[in-house]
């Protein structure tokens, strides 16, 4: 707020910034002076508006970055504090989008590791020839073009941790050297005739199914069985509850504090939208719809003709995969014959099964109870 006035005095100049004015000009006005007040005001009301969003985003509870409520994400944050304190290699599985780099920077932030290196390769992106020398490192000579010695990542993330994404599509030779660094902390340089000792902590994160790649030949059965000593399963966005609207709130805050955007939030029959919508693509899929959304909004609110068609057009029976909701509601006004607790409990048993493929331990995350629970109810 400016103040201007042709009587001004030192007293009334001080009374009016206490009040709350910006600043306080006195005619005839300098244009100089007027501009730059006006530019300053303008400036600090965007600042305000920053500190604002961003006290927005802190105020969404998350855990490292990631947010959930539900029991499915509590659980999954209650055993990253668990293997955190450990030091064994751990195991992130789950479906593409659902966050599980979070949850290896999580891992590793947690740890007593978190003040040494973090390093990320993507196993899906290094062509097949470079993959051992990015991993271990070559000497001087090893190969053409290697005229220098290299430090490999195992030696870069010497006594920190290792992210390695996509592990699944490592080769098996590769697969097998790996092996032994976990075993014994010792690697060897391509072309080098010495071994080296490391201490790395390995995170690996896959969307693959590893017991059928196992069964199918694709992937070592002795560093599967090494890295399920410390496994995590993040669970789908579908398995979040109320995550997704938490989600979509938190991301169109970011944007409106990225884009200096006064989007108020979501229209109802956007909220529902999002609730039908099983989003294959998880939250990576969420972010990018609410981003886009977001983008072409012109309205204060964010209105279903703003979203993705894909998402408006899901039909309603679809909205909750897996689950036949005639089989589990029976019509209005039917008391006799309904089925018990103990019938319905078992169906949605069988239905979680069926949708995890039969992987008990992702159905007893889903269903928050162990798996020694899990098995006592399907005997």
């Amino acid at each position: 707020m400016l103040i201007i006035t042709a009587f001004g005095s030192v007293q009334q100049a001080v009374k009016a910034l206490q009040s709350g004015a910006d600043d306080f000009l006195t005619k005839p006005l300098e244009m100089d002076h007027f501009l730059l007040a006006v530019s300053r005001l303008l400036e600090n009301r965007r600042l305000r508006n920053e500190v604002r969003h961003y006290r927005n985003l802190l105020a969404v509870e998350q855990f490292n970055g990631i947010i959930g409520q539900s029991p499915a994400m509590q659980q999954l944050f209650h055993q990253i504090r668990q293997i955190a304190t450990a030091d064994g290699p751990v195991l992130i599985q789950g479906e593409s989008g659902t966050g599980k780099e979070l949850v290896a920077r999580a891992v590793h932030d947690k740890s007593g590791r978190r003040d040494r290196p973090y390093m990320v390769v993507n196993c899906g992106g290094i062509p097949g020839e470079l993959m051992e020398s990015e991993f271990f490192g070559h000497a001087a000579g090893a190969f053409t073009g290697a005229r220098n010695q290299r430090a490999g990542l195992f030696q870069q993330a010497d006594g920190g941790s290792l992210m390695l994404d996509e592990l699944g599509e490592m080769p098996l030779a590769l697969q097998a050297k790996l092996l032994r660094v976990l075993q014994d902390g010792r690697m060897r340089p391509v072309g080098s005739d010495h071994e080296i000792q490391v201490d790395v902590r390995i995170i690996a994160a896959t969307n693959r199914n590893l017991t059928e790649a196992v069964a199918a030949g694709s992937f070592r059965e002795d560093l599967f069985y090494r890295l399920e000593t410390f496994a995590l399963q993040v669970p789908p966005l579908r398995a979040r509850g109320d995550g997704v609207l938490r989600l979509a709130e938190f991301f169109l805050t970011r944007f409106n504090t990225r884009q200096q955007q006064q989007i108020k939030g979501f229209s109802d029959e956007a909220l529902t939208v999002l609730q039908r919508y099983p989003f294959p693509g998880n939250v990576r899929e969420l972010q990018n719809a609410v981003e886009r959304a977001a983008t072409f909004c012109d309205s204060p609110l964010i209105e279903t003709r703003h979203l993705p068609q894909r998402l408006s057009q899901q039909p309603v029976e679809q909205a909750t995969p897996g689950l036949d909701s005639t089989a589990a509601m029976p019509p209005a006004g039917v008391a006799e014959g309904m089925p018990s607790l103990e019938t319905v409990q078992r169906n949605y048993i069988h239905q979680v099964m069926h949708a995890t493929a039969g992987n008990k331990r992702r159905a007893a995350e889903i269903l928050g109870i162990t798996r020694r629970t899990l098995y006592r109810w399907l005997e």
